[in-house]
């Protein structure tokens, strides 16, 4: 009895689906608004049409009014299990992006949405993409119709939670694809089964080029959450291979705090006519109302003592401080912590593995403390409890990054406060935030009340030696940011005070940095081409004469042979060739000159002298003086041939003997090099993305297989078993002083 009933009622199921979507298909056709509108101008109160769909009842015929205009969620035409899914979660009144873009977004149209930070655009774009598939009847065995691609893994996890809030209610299959996390196996035994892919791109290419019969032919909606962050140069190779697999008959959605225009971006994902919708373009800020925002001149040596200062008075508050790069973060924290400021201390990097990095998200969501962060935390991240600070110890390289950041407090109704540290050479930054309508003010620091930091931070340098390390890499990484930034009119490297900021982080002396030697020879060089050609070309100015200008010749190639002798290759210490090698260009190197031998020279003659300077015949010395006969015979010469061949090879054996010596010393030491450089290798790995710090290369690209190291033999073939068994040996489970021992005795056995 129960199969027939069940039947039944699933029949009457499918019905009702397929009655709700022809209806909804019926209203979303009818009454879509005009390309180029926006909803967001029609005021409900003021039109005379009604808003929602409503029932002619003595004629029992359904009609339809404009949908165009909504502000609640209800009066959308949406689905009944989409409407329950976000009635549960809270969701009742739409914000002003959703009610500009939702209309649009659900009766097919590309989306360019621009709103400031916490103005709810998740939800504008998760709503048209469950309602697309559900108008579709997506299945299972439809395989993949929607991919969602964030550039960071936290804001990936954050948008696939609120998609499963929302879409509680519906069949979809979704999957959440992420690096940094064990299990890529086991996605791609389900990836193709999956309805819905939120995604990092790295991750998400991956599987397009490793799981087999990976499919996104189907695909029905695309959408790139801080789209202007994925359609950068960091992501373009990745995003530029992602979209040529996809196909082009599709919906595009764009979302971001600040969107582009731009033709050629627009043109790679094939976007159609999209609508433009900047919600707050006329606003007055360009930030969140309720963000209090100040700036301060904070010299760079004095940024850590501002910083501690900073948060010893604010202990029982949540701050979020930003940091340029991973080793700065890294640095700050450690030393920090061991200095107990009096509040839990965290930090949020992207070289830290998943799980480590979702734990302390998730910490910081729950209690008050500090989260020092790269710029991996600026992006769409929404804690559930509001900042109440955000620190920007590092001045952002533009107004987007900064407007990125300062949006993680200040979200949707709550308030929040920003300050940021601007050295004196930064304060063009000040002037082009002001600019771009950023209500931020300017303040003077108060130094009555800054607490000193630089003289504990040596003192812990000394007593935890490891921290001496991470300061240099913190020093170094920092210059290298400001080195590369594009807008020079805020970023001078030059200008900075490098010593005495290296000096702050409590280093005894200033790490060496080829890159800023580099500058200043290019500098000077540039500087006395510039005298020579005002020399040349000022023919009525004042004669300067070649005398006046010797000195400084002199001094010019001077500093430029020193540049070029000198050993660079000790950067922080620890024989760090790798560190900058890809700033600082290849040492010059002078070519030999090849030495050209006449063939048809003239031979000259063995002359032998005795001791009163007489001529002798060749072999005199072995003549028999008695009888004065100075000629040999051949026998003689023959034996003095073998004698002196025998020593010879005496000789010979000696010197490969000592040439073995040195060429296992060499090959020890090259060992030991190798594995000190192994470290600095991964480092470097990790200063590659330390500036960028996001998802844009896959983790497969990431992970290097270290390089075996044997030890080779020059010896005679007597000698090849020996040498294999070293050889054989791990040189990595032995010391240095037992590898010496190990070569002793080789040497030993082989006098023996």
């Amino acid at each position: 009895m129960r199969g027939p009933k069940s039947r039944t009622a699933r029949k009457q199921h499918r019905n009702n689906e397929l009655q709700e979507i022809e209806v909804l298909n019926g209203w979303i056709e009818s009454q879509k608004p005009e390309s180029g509108s926006n909803p967001l101008s029609l005021d409900p109160l003021k039109s005379k049409s009604p808003i929602g769909r409503i029932v002619d009842a003595p004629n029992g015929v359904v009609s339809f009014s404009r949908y165009a205009g909504a502000r609640k969620f209800h009066e959308l035409p949406i689905s009944k299990r989409t409407k329950n899914g976000l009635e549960e979660g809270g969701f009742k009144k739409m914000t002003d992006i959703q009610v500009a873009s939702l209309p649009h977004a659900l009766c097919g149209r590309d989306i360019l949405g621009a709103a400031k930070t916490g103005s709810g655009k998740t939800l504008a774009f998760v709503i048209p993409v469950l309602e697309k598939l559900y108008r579709e009847r997506w299945g299972p065995e439809d395989g993949v119709g929607t991919i969602i691609i964030s550039p960071t893994r936290e804001l990936a996890g954050q948008l696939f939670d609120v998609l499963k809030a929302v879409g509680k209610h519906h069949n979809f299959s979704a999957g959440l694809l992420i690096g940094g996390r064990k299990g890529v196996d086991t996605e791609k035994e389900r990836v193709n089964e999956l309805n819905i892919l939120v995604c990092t791109p790295g991750r998400l290419l991956q599987h397009m080029d490793e799981t087999p019969n990976f499919d996104c032919s189907q695909l029905q909606v695309l959408v790139l959450d801080e789209a202007d962050r994925i359609l950068d140069i960091g992501f373009k190779k990745t995003l530029n291979a992602i979209v040529s697999q996809l196909p082009k008959h599709r919906q595009t959605l764009l979302f971001s705090a600040t969107q582009t225009k731009s033709v050629q971006d627009l043109a790679r994902l094939s976007l159609k006519d999209p609508e433009y919708i900047s919600v707050h373009q006329e606003a007055v800020t360009a930030t969140p109302n309720g963000l209090q925002q100040t700036a301060m001149i904070v010299p760079l040596d004095q940024k850590l003592d501002m910083l501690w200062s900073f948060i010893k008075a604010h202990l029982r508050s949540k701050i979020l401080v930003f940091l340029s790069s991973c080793k700065e973060v890294k640095f700050v924290f450690e030393a920090f912590k061991k200095l107990r400021p009096g509040i839990p201390l965290k930090c949020l990097h992207g070289r830290m593995n998943q799980e480590k990095r979702m734990g302390i998200y998730s910490q910081f969501c729950e209690s008050h403390s500090v989260l020092f962060s790269t710029d991996v935390a600026s992006r769409g991240l929404d804690f559930n409890k509001a900042v109440d600070w955000v620190v920007q110890v590092d001045c952002p390289e533009d107004v987007a990054s900064y407007i990125h950041r300062v949006g993680r407090t200040a979200r949707y109704l709550s308030g929040g406060r920003s300050v940021l540290f601007l050295m004196p050479s930064e304060m063009k930054m000040l002037e082009k935030l002001q600019a771009a309508k950023i209500p931020i003010q300017f303040v003077k620091a108060n130094t009555k009340r800054l607490q000193s930091v630089s003289g504990l931070l040596s003192a812990l340098l000394v007593k935890y030696p490891d921290m001496q390390h991470l300061a240099q890499r913190a020093f170094i990484t920092y210059l290298r940011s400001i080195h590369i930034q594009k807008d020079k009119e805020v970023f001078d490297v030059m200008k900075l005070p490098v010593d005495e900021y290296s000096a702050s982080l409590g280093l005894p002396m200033t790490p060496k940095v080829r890159f800023l030697k580099q500058k200043n020879k290019s500098k000077m060089e540039s500087e006395k081409s510039s005298l020579e050609s005002e020399i040349s070309d000022d023919e009525n100015g004042p004669v300067i004469r070649k005398e006046d200008l010797l000195v400084e010749d002199v001094k010019d190639n001077k500093v430029e042979k020193d540049l070029l002798l000198k050993d660079d290759t000790q950067d922080v210490g620890e024989g760090n060739t790798s560190e900058i090698g890809d700033i600082m260009p290849a040492t010059r190197v002078l070519k030999k000159k090849k030495l050209k031998i006449n063939v048809h020279r003239p031979v000259g003659t063995r002359v032998v002298f005795d001791e009163e300077g007489n001529t002798q015949t060749p072999f005199a010395m072995l003549a028999d003086k008695k009888s004065g006969n100075i000629l040999l015979d051949q026998d003689k010469k023959d034996e003095y041939y073998k004698k002196m061949r025998q020593e010879l090879k005496q000789v010979d054996k000696e010197d490969k003997l000592l040439e073995r010596q040195r060429l296992r010393e060499k090959r020890i030491k090259k060992k030991m090099k190798l594995k000190k450089g192994q470290k600095e290798e991964e480092d470097d790995e990790e200063d590659e993305d330390d500036l960028s710090d996001s998802e844009g290369e896959s983790d497969a690209n990431r992970k290097r297989k270290r390089s075996k190291v044997y030890f080779h033999s020059d010896s005679d073939d007597g000698e090849r078993e020996e040498n294999k068994a070293v050889a054989s040996i791990n040189a990595d489970s032995i010391s240095v002083a037992e590898q010496e021992e190990l070569a002793l005795k080789l040497l030993y056995s082989m006098h023996s």
